[in-house]
């Protein structure tokens, strides 16, 4: 069986490297670099010692997993005829992809990977940037680098930082958590005598001129807590000071039945926001459903029943359960295909039995309008309606006429019942439409309530009241509001 041996070359110039590695480079006949572009190579090939470099490939992918890749091929392809030795930058275990693919894949070829060990760029950075890694210390991927795996309290230590194209790519990620003046520090072949640390706000990063692959960058920890306002966890902790010992006697004193008046209004607000077409609104109003959310779920943490996390873990796992066209191997036509799907798991989910109404998952809270079309709706898809709406213009005459009959005795309860039925056969004619009901009447709510404030702006400026107007000339003034806003 023939052997890898793998080699770390430090982080720097070649005192840095021990005497046992030193002297296994100095006897291997098959050295294999992943980089040429080092100090301690630099130094050895001085010394007359030869070896292979891999800098070629890195021009002939466009993505570095795919040179890692090719990397390793080469290197188990070569390991098949002799054993040979593998240096890389700093130590093999940190910021070093091609040791992980050689990991798992050497064992299936009978290949034997042997670690002697190196010294990571990481001790040299805590010393070249006077932190200590104690007090939470993040080291991140450059070329992977993701908006919401960073710990903007801790160290930020990003490797791989190689030339300004990733520089640029982290760049605007951290610009997506931080602000564009945020200083960072550009440190490169820390260690060596080459060690050069700059520092500059984060907008200037991929103008830096000494990029190379000995280059990371260092974020140090955020302190001002106004720059954390937008972190989930600096609202939590808001939260749960406003229900502690020393919080708010309002926030401390509400219960998931007192707060449930505010989560309604809070989401007519928002629709309001939407038909604004008002996105600052928007943000606003979608913040305060956020707070009530963080409220119930704050609640059922200060009684030892369940946290936001669980809330979350339970809405994650139900979105992957219901679409499993996306995580999973189910197919779909369509929207409509991806509803039925969706309400089909939903029931099962239920624990739904054949014997159970198709009514029963419509929650008893909704609005009457919203129930009444939901209602419909679960009736239709068992073949319980019209085809088409001729029958329901009849049924909305019939309707109208009873209704009348109960008008005429003043019967105040068989009015309600009969308005009832008016209204639920135009939910029915709203639907075979294709027109959401509640919709509807909120966009006329909305027009009405435009004209009428129009029209006591309009009486304000003529010095007058509303009162004082007859009808005739309200709505003389209503058919100029109608004008504006139709």
């Amino acid at each position: 069986m023939n052997t890898i041996y793998i080699v770390g070359l430090g982080a720097g110039d070649l005192q840095q490297m021990s005497l046992g590695l030193y002297r296994h480079i100095q006897k291997e006949k098959h050295l294999y670099v992943r980089t040429g572009d080092h100090p301690a190579l630099h130094e050895l090939e001085s010394e007359g010692i030869t070896f292979h470099t891999f800098d070629d490939i890195y021009t002939q992918y466009d993505q570095f997993e795919d040179v890692y890749i090719e990397i390793v091929n080469q290197l188990l392809g070569e390991a098949k005829h002799q054993s040979l030795t593998y240096a890389v930058p700093g130590h093999p275990f940190v910021a070093e992809r091609t040791i992980q693919l050689l990991i798992e894949q050497a064992p299936g070829q009978n290949i034997e990977l042997s670690f002697l060990g190196g010294q990571s760029f990481l001790d040299s950075m805590y010393t070249a940037l006077k932190i200590d890694p104690i007090e939470g210390c993040q080291i991140v991927d450059g070329t992977a680098l993701k908006r919401d795996e960073l710990e903007l309290r801790h160290h930020q230590i990003i490797v791989q930082v190689y030339d300004a194209m990733i520089a640029s790519e982290v760049k605007l990620t951290l610009m997506e958590r931080l602000p564009d003046d945020y200083e960072v520090v550009v440190a490169t072949a820390v260690g060596s005598k080459r060690e050069e640390i700059i520092r500059i706000p984060l907008y200037e990063l991929d103008r830096v001129t000494s990029l190379n692959n000995l280059t990371a960058v260092y974020v140090p920890p955020v302190k001002e807590e106004s720059l954390l306002y937008e972190e989930f966890d600096t609202l939590r902790d808001v939260i749960a000071t406003l229900r502690g010992p020393d919080g708010c006697p309002w926030d401390q004193k509400q219960t998931h039945q007192s707060l449930k008046k505010y989560l309604i209004e809070e989401t007519y607000e928002v629709l309001e926001a939407i038909d604004e077409e008002d996105d600052e609104h928007l943000i606003e109003e979608l913040g305060d459903v956020l707070l009530q959310v963080m409220l119930h779920a704050q609640i059922g943490e200060d009684e030892g029943l369940f946290s936001v996390q669980d809330v979350i873990r339970t809405v994650t796992e139900k979105m992957i359960r219901r679409h499993p066209h996306v995580f999973a191997n189910a197919k779909v036509k369509d929207a409509e295909e991806v509803v039925t799907n969706w309400d089909e798991i939903k029931r099962l989910e239920k624990g739904g039995k054949p014997g159970e109404s198709q009514l029963d998952s419509i929650p008893k809270g909704l609005p009457a309008l919203m129930a009444a079309y939901d209602i419909q709706k679960k009736a239709a898809k068992v073949g319980f309606d019209w085809d088409e709406d001729a029958p329901m213009w009849m049924k909305l005459q019939e309707e109208l006429g009873e209704f009348m009959l109960e008008v005429k005795k003043k019967d105040q309860y068989n009015m309600h019942k009969e308005l009832g039925d008016v209204l639920f056969v135009i939910v029915n004619l709203a639907r075979y439409y294709c027109l959401d009901p509640e919709e509807a009447l909120r966009m006329t709510n909305t027009k009405f309530t435009n004209r009428f404030q129009k029209i006591e702006g309009d009486v304000r400026a003529e010095g007058r009241e509303m009162s004082e107007l007859t009808l005739a000339e309200l709505d003389e003034k209503w058919e100029q509001s109608k004008s504006i806003y139709k």
